[in-house]
């Protein structure tokens, strides 16, 4: 059976909804959706803004989460709730530290106006060294870091250079073709 490349899977830069580092929150949404009006058709839509710095290298990510804690700020002050609940805290002990910081205490409208003007790089994800992968490399190897890593992408370099996005969305639907392939043999 072919090797499958993450070269054969990713979706190129130029493909994807990408906004400087300067851009506002307003921005980069309007940048999502005009990607995912001009690529329409993609079996998935983008559900990321990649984020380009100077010289115009992709210095960040903004996903679906990222966007929505953008507009609560107080999460940033409130370090990682995530790992509070590794450490055996209940889920209702979590919720009474989100009541008694107000969380989303204003109507979605208000929030959404108010966060409109923050500057992506403010709330931008920074990818670290495990989110990177060559594009030559083998779709085992991407799934390995997906996994370890729980990302739900990977920047995709030829070089030093990032050319792609490789989507866990793309890499699934790579695995169900695979297993339907080789199930129904």
């Amino acid at each position: 059976m072919k090797t499958i490349l993450i070269k054969d899977l990713m979706v190129p830069l130029e493909e994807y909804a990408t906004v400087p580092d300067s851009a506002t929150l307003y921005e980069a949404v309007l940048a999502l959706e005009e990607a995912q009006e001009k690529y329409f058709h993609l079996p998935y839509k983008h559900r990321a803004v990649l984020v380009y710095g100077p010289k115009d290298r992709i210095v960040g990510k903004l996903s679906q989460l990222d966007i929505i804690k953008a507009l609560e700020p107080k999460y940033g002050e409130m370090g990682d709730i995530k790992s509070l609940s590794r450490f055996g805290l209940s889920r209702k002990f979590i919720s009474s530290i989100l009541e008694q910081n107000y969380l989303w205490e204003k109507p979605l409208t208000d929030i959404c106006r108010k966060a409109a003007n923050i500057k992506v790089k403010d709330f931008m994800h920074t990818p670290g060294e495990g989110e990177y992968v060559s594009e030559d490399a083998s779709l085992e190897m991407a799934c390995h870091q997906l996994v370890l890593g729980s990302h739900q992408s990977l920047l995709v370099t030829r070089g030093d250079k990032i050319v792609g996005i490789l989507r866990l969305t793309d890499v699934f639907n790579a695995i169900f073709q695979t297993i339907k392939t080789t199930c129904s043999l």
